[in-house]
């Protein structure tokens, strides 16, 4: 586990790298730290001993959806509108957190009854924000994007629903820290610019993913 925890160190500092450069302004710093936050999370999934994952089945699903995210990371970074594309990244990225989450070999959600609770939940925090966000992108023509965006929604609160029952309180946490990172990140793109919102969103999407990376460590991972 040496390669894992030096990789996911790195990741920490690639992190504080890269919100000292939103918060500064300096790009060019930002297109290095921003992909390198989540190139290492992948490296260190990739190399963590099989003996010392919580299930080997996960964390391949997991493997994939951070090189979906990293793929995302890019395209959001880069100077052209490429919103889309960005989207369709995570939105990859979500449904393969989902699959590693209900993977057969890794340990099971709780119940269905648990999974429709924490729905109900995500539903009744996110209804008003997703109300304001589809109707300032109603309010500025893009009417075509709000499809895509519903969509992706829908797979975000699926991958939340489902994290907080899996006994693994770090998946929990860090779907939480998604779901809140990306709520900001549409807030302050569609509905209005909220004060400091590009670090807010950067720092708590690494937090979510280096909490997601760790809920596939097991109890005895040295």
């Amino acid at each position: 586990m040496a390669a894992f925890w030096t990789l996911l160190g790195l990741a920490g500092i690639a992190a504080l790298a890269d919100w000292w450069a939103v918060a500064n302004d300096d790009h060019p710093l930002e297109y290095v730290a921003k992909p390198l936050v989540l190139a290492a999370l992948v490296a260190a999934v990739a190399l963590m001993p099989a003996s010392n994952v919580v299930d080997p089945a996960r964390r391949w699903w997991f493997l994939a959806a951070l090189a979906c995210c990293l793929a995302g990371d890019v395209l959001l970074m880069l100077p052209r509108d490429l919103f889309v594309p960005g989207l369709a990244s995570f939105l990859a990225g979500h449904v393969l957190f989902v699959v590693g989450f209900l993977d057969p070999g890794a340990p099971q959600v709780r119940s269905a009854a648990g999974i429709a609770i924490a729905a109900a939940v995500v539903v009744a925090a996110g209804a008003y924000p997703v109300y304001r966000i589809v109707r300032a992108i109603a309010a500025a023509g893009d009417r075509l994007l709000i499809g895509p965006v519903m969509v992706y929604v829908a797979a975000i609160a699926t991958m939340a629903a489902i994290a907080w029952n899996v006994s693994r309180p770090l998946a929990a946490a860090g779907a939480t820290a998604f779901l809140v990172s990306d709520t900001l990140l549409a807030t302050d793109r569609f509905v209005r610019p909220l004060r400091q919102g590009t670090l807010v969103v950067h720092a708590t999407y690494h937090v979510a993913q280096v909490l997601l990376v760790l809920s596939l460590v097991g109890t005895h991972a040295g």
